[in-house]
């Protein structure tokens, strides 16, 4: 535990996982120097469309599913706000996408979008440098007081036609650069690594497969040994079987970074079969990723996960 509240970024990439490949260095160095694993996400219902389940999506990674039914950009009374649920913690999206922005909002994160923050055709360092800024860092120093406490970066789409493609690998490359640039920065100045909280999540996306391979039981089919008794039972498992409502395929990455505060794996690529094999972290509900990071941020109470 650090001896100073963190600042988090949050880097999420809706719907890229399946674009991740062998030659994104960044989001592989991540992954090697983090505390990896999963996060399992409800199953979206059959009528959400794109649009839809993007929101839904980002709904559950906040703890707000129950927001998500409703108008987009509406207050939800029934779900208080970050400030409200997070000891006051001031949280910003940063997103080109009209309907999560709104969304956002509405459950009191400060909306910003992408292409308004640097200036159009900026390079890569100029963006991470006006996140970083947005958290208290800039010229290699901590400021004692920042605009926020969390910025929460959103990008992708879901889809499978042929500009869909096209688009989620132009975001997957955007982001490996964006993960670079920060921890580019970072290695420069311990004032900045030594409180920056950073985290990746990818996910598949609203995918209705499950012959993938990808599935949550094969996280267990290793620990065939006498004492497999004793590994704990995580949350997304209540009385032995899964939650109800959990999906039990293509689970959500999740990389956790901060120099001397997150543990380092044995993982060296951002892949299925590495976190399944080297990962220490398992899976956690999606809807407990949050309160994950507010810890961190000392913006919430430790919780089992």
């Amino acid at each position: 535990m650090a001896d100073k509240p963190s600042r988090g970024l949050i880097v999420y990439g809706y719907g890229l996982a399946d674009s991740v490949k062998p030659f994104h260095y960044h989001i592989h160095d991540l992954a090697s120097i983090g505390c990896c694993g999963f996060l399992a996400p409800k199953d979206l219902a059959p009528s959400d469309n794109e649009d839809k389940g993007m929101v839904r999506e980002l709904a559950q990674l906040l703890d707000a599913d129950e927001a998500s039914q409703g108008g987009v950009g509406e207050h939800h009374e029934t779900v208080p706000t970050i400030s409200e649920r997070f000891i006051g913690m001031k949280a910003a999206l940063v997103t080109n996408n009209l309907d999560v922005k709104l969304f956002g909002q509405g459950l009191g994160l400060f909306g910003i979008e992408l292409n308004n923050l640097g200036h159009t055709g900026a390079p890569m360092n100029s963006l991470a440098f006006e996140l970083l800024k947005l958290l208290g860092f800039e010229d290699g120093k901590t400021s004692d007081a920042s605009q926020f406490d969390l910025v929460f970066v959103h990008l992708g789409s879901n889809g499978k036609t042929a500009d869909q493609e096209v688009s989620a690998a132009k975001d997957t490359e955007f982001m490996n650069n964006l993960v670079g640039e920060i921890l580019q920065t970072s290695s420069q100045y311990s004032a900045i690594r030594s409180r920056l909280h950073l985290s990746l999540v990818m996910s598949y996306g609203a995918v209705a497969e499950e012959d993938r391979g990808l599935l949550l039981s094969s996280l267990h089919d290793e620990r065939n040994s006498n004492l497999s008794v004793l590994f704990p039972r995580q949350s997304y498992v209540i009385g032995g079987k899964f939650r109800s409502n959990v999906r039990k395929h293509c689970p959500m990455f999740v990389v956790q970074w901060q120099e001397a505060v997150t543990r380092k794996d044995n993982t060296e690529m951002l892949t299925f079969d590495d976190f399944r094999k080297n990962s220490g972290s398992l899976v956690i509900p999606a809807d407990r990723f949050l309160y994950e990071i507010a810890f961190k941020l000392w913006k919430a109470p430790k919780y089992g996960a």
